[in-house]
């Protein structure tokens, strides 16, 4: 069996690669997570008790803790997705973001080499580093990003992931390191925190509170599934090459007004106490340096990796809404105790 590490693996990405890969036989996953209020270790309840599944709490930023746990796993691959991932927090608070996306990406990347290079090197150890699309900046109405786009990150999230970017490269030049970058577009569906758009709309409008929309909406994102988004990431393990950049992208551009009025359509249908839903959007102070359209050309990786999206938008959205309303379990307790459905950045200057 493959031996994979998948760092923050109790979080919306992570948990849902953790899922796929223990359900396909072929891994033996450690998942090493820090868990912080955005991780939630429900997320991981089908795979909890599995021969195949590790659970390690731990934050990558703790060098021995990590050597300790690379050296005794031994693993095949390191699926690093650990990162603080929200733009409003870093707008409030961006020490943590330095921290974990810069300072843990190193700190995990020196604990990697140590071990790979102990090993004689082996040719079939790949270290995936997952990103975003923010590292490259904001688009204009025309074009999208490729593997090539100039890095332009207006946020300190994007700036911190796009320094994390920087210097997994180095190590792939500097010293050999068998790395691969990907970067993606927005991700949606099951067990998402409810502090990202597309549950934050759900959520609120399920309980009859303002759906809060940043300036006027236009703001357009590409959004990708997140069961897509793991399929490319092992198949960017499995054929893509060393030192390579993978970006996957839903080719399903829409405005945040565009999805939070099909989100509002859906709950009318079928929970209309608070219907209509669209009289519950309200205009707030815009996120300061919010960008105005991301895109990606996911051309070049589907011709690399044999990989497309496979979820349309208007099913995936609406089975997302779907997953919402029937696992109140899962995020009442989040929504309760943690996030009660403001937007953190709103109108923030520092």
């Amino acid at each position: 069996m493959i031996k994979a590490v998948v760092t923050g693996g109790a979080g919306f990405i992570g948990s849902a690669l953790c899922r796929r890969l223990v359900g396909s036989g072929d891994y033996r996953v450690l998942n090493i997570d820090k868990l912080t209020e955005t991780s939630s270790e429900n997320s991981l309840a089908s795979v909890a008790g599995h021969q195949d599944y590790t659970f390690l709490q731990a934050d990558i930023c703790d060098r021995a803790v990590m050597a300790e746990a690379i050296a005794e796993f031994q693993p095949d691959v390191v699926f690093h997705l650990a990162a603080e991932s929200h733009v409003d927090r870093s707008i409030d608070g961006a020490a943590p973001f330095v921290m974990t996306n810069l300072v843990g990406t190193f700190t995990l990347l020196d604990a990697c080499l140590e071990e790979w290079v102990s090993r004689g090197r082996p040719d079939g150890f790949r270290f995936m580093h997952i990103s975003t699309d923010e590292v490259f900046g904001s688009l204009g109405p025309d074009g999208a990003f490729t593997p090539s786009s100039p890095y332009q990150p207006n946020s300190p999230y994007a700036a911190t992931k796009a320094g994390s970017d920087h210097l997994v490269r180095s190590w792939v030049k500097t010293h050999g390191f068998p790395a691969i970058i990907t970067n993606c577009s927005n991700n949606y569906g099951p067990y998402q925190f409810p502090e990202k758009l597309i549950p934050l709309m759900i959520l609120n409008g399920l309980h009859g509170k303002p759906l809060p929309v940043y300036g006027d909406g236009q703001q357009v994102r590409d959004w990708l599934h997140v069961d897509d988004h793991v399929a490319g990431l092992i198949a960017a393990y499995e054929r893509g090459e060393t030192g390579g950049t993978y970006l996957f992208g839903g080719r399903a551009e829409r405005t945040n007004m565009t999805i939070v009025e099909h989100i509002c359509a859906h709950l009318d249908r079928e929970k209309p106490e608070h219907a209509p839903h669209s009289g519950l959007i309200k205009h707030v102070a815009d996120r300061p340096g919010h960008d105005t359209r991301y895109a990606i050309d996911p051309s070049e990786t589907e011709r690399a990796l044999g990989w497309s999206p496979q979820h349309t938008f208007e099913a995936g959205i609406q089975a997302t809404i779907d997953w919402y309303l029937q696992n109140a379990d899962w995020w009442r307790p989040i929504r309760d105790k943690v996030y009660a459905g403001e937007r953190l950045g709103e109108g923030k200057t520092s």
